[in-house]
């Protein structure tokens, strides 16, 4: 019977990525395995506690810590978010999503936090990525691959942003990314705090995530890797040391894909999750209703629709994607994670009691990655 490391080497072994770490638990029942190389020099070998830039899945981790605020009784859902980001007080909306970005009308109603959660508020990437109020988020926001040092600090950032018109009214449409890394702006403003500042407080230190945080010091580079695209002849392009990007503090430490994270790390995450909201040590970070807000799924399927290229079988609850369809054996409904552009994804099945993290230093976008990505969940599946 094939197991978690053949699946890894099976991809590993033809150079198609340097290496993987991936972890299938079920309550103590933990199977982590490390396969390859920290980068395509084979400086080092993959360990469990190698650092990995985990991108998108930054973001279920930051709506947690909305969700600490909303339990502290510092925001409510239905809570305007103009009240702390001033600059989306009065936003302007496309006349139609394929409009100029000079054809705008007033929002029909103020930004929500709930909106925000469920990024639905107006601003991110819809599935048509050549609409003209696309392209100013990534010329101005530096929206897509994470590129920590490019990004402008938050005040420049949020400025920016009120001058580019959203794409839909608020409450209309599920759109990508841009929601997370408001989130993570509302987040500083409301706690008075730093978003690496409140999240090292309130959940990495709680649930001993030593190894999470917006960059990489020099002590721990050592197990860092190294980040890969592929070339259009195929080969393996370097796209970041671990000396580069992360290697300082970011400006604007990014909601929607900034942090660095372990497999271990991410587990005690995604099982406090599991747990609903409780931790390994006896405490409790969230509420079982907080938790069960962050992975139902609040779209329908017209809002889907907008963001179709990314929620085939998917809806969206706080920070992640739910399955509501079995469109492939391992998408159980109710299953609720997400997948990051670095080459990571996971995810937490509450019908199993299932945690699944596949951590690789590969764009997501190139190849080898989805057949990984899918061979690891067909295994997860079956060995359930």
């Amino acid at each position: 019977m094939t197991d978690l490391h053949n699946v890894l080497s099976e991809h590993v072994d033809t150079e198609s990525l340097p290496g993987a770490v991936a972890m299938v638990a079920r309550g103590d029942r933990v199977d982590v395995q490390a396969v390859g190389h920290v980068d395509a020099e084979r400086t080092a070998p993959m360990a469990r506690d190698t650092i990995f830039r985990v991108a998108s899945i930054t973001k279920p981790v930051v709506a947690a810590a909305v969700m600490m605020l909303v339990e502290d009784g510092r925001i409510a859902l239905d809570d305007p978010v103009g009240t702390w980001l001033p600059e989306l007080a009065a936003p302007m909306v496309v006349r139609s999503p394929d409009s100029p970005v000079d054809d705008v009308v007033p929002a029909e109603r103020p930004i929500t936090v709930f909106d925000l959660l469920t990024s639905r508020a107006g601003y991110g990437f819809p599935s048509d990525f050549s609409l003209p109020a696309v392209e100013p988020l990534v010329r101005e926001l530096k929206q897509g691959p994470p590129q920590p040092q490019a990004v402008p600090e938050t005040d420049e950032w949020m400025a920016a942003l009120s001058r580019i018109p959203m794409l839909y009214h608020p409450g209309e449409a599920w759109l990508y990314n841009i929601c997370s890394d408001i989130q993570g702006v509302l987040i500083a403003r409301v706690s008075g705090s730093s978003l690496p500042d409140f999240l090292a407080e309130r959940l990495f230190e709680p649930l001993g995530m030593t190894d999470t945080a917006f960059g990489v010091p020099p002590a721990k580079r050592d197990r860092f890797t190294s980040y890969y695209r592929v070339d259009p002849m195929g080969a393996l392009e370097l796209a970041d040391t671990p000396d580069g990007q992360w290697s300082t503090p970011p400006a604007f430490p990014s909601g929607a894909g900034g942090l660095v994270s372990t497999v271990d790390d991410y587990h005690a995450f995604a099982r406090m999750l599991l747990d609903q909201g409780a931790t390994a040590s006896g405490g409790r970070l969230l509420t079982a209703e907080s938790v069960g807000r962050m992975t139902t799924n609040y779209l329908t399927p017209s809002q889907r629709k907008a963001g179709g290229l990314f929620l085939e079988g998917m809806g969206w609850g706080f920070g992640g994607a739910v399955d509501v369809e079995p469109v492939e054996p391992w998408s159980v409904p109710g299953r609720y994670g997400w997948v990051g552009g670095t080459g990571t994804a996971a995810h937490i099945t509450p019908s199993t009691g299932t945690v699944t993290i596949l951590l690789t230093q590969l764009q997501m976008s190139e190849p080898s990655f989805p057949e990984l990505m899918r061979d690891f969940w067909a295994y997860a599946a079956a060995s359930s």
